[in-house]
């Protein structure tokens, strides 16, 4: 669910197909920024109702997949 939501919040910041999205994509791939990557970390706040701080630099959608469900258990 985590990835899915992810893919969702990130294809609506870059317009594109959530589908193309894989856990491999790197943010630099995909074209997101630092101040895409702070929006993209309050959205998916909002959406799993989680307070998400980033305390490392995550590379890869999988990084922070595994980052966000680290913070979930």
């Amino acid at each position: 669910m985590v990835f899915e939501t992810v893919c969702r919040i990130i294809a609506e910041r870059i317009e594109c197909d959530p589908e193309s999205i894989t856990r491999e994509s790197t943010f630099r791939d995909l074209g997101i920024d630092s101040l895409d990557t702070v929006d993209l970390m309050m959205n998916l706040d909002d959406e799993l109702g989680l307070e998400l701080e980033l305390d490392e630099k995550l590379e890869t959608v999988g990084d922070l997949v595994d980052f966000i469900e680290s913070k979930q258990e």
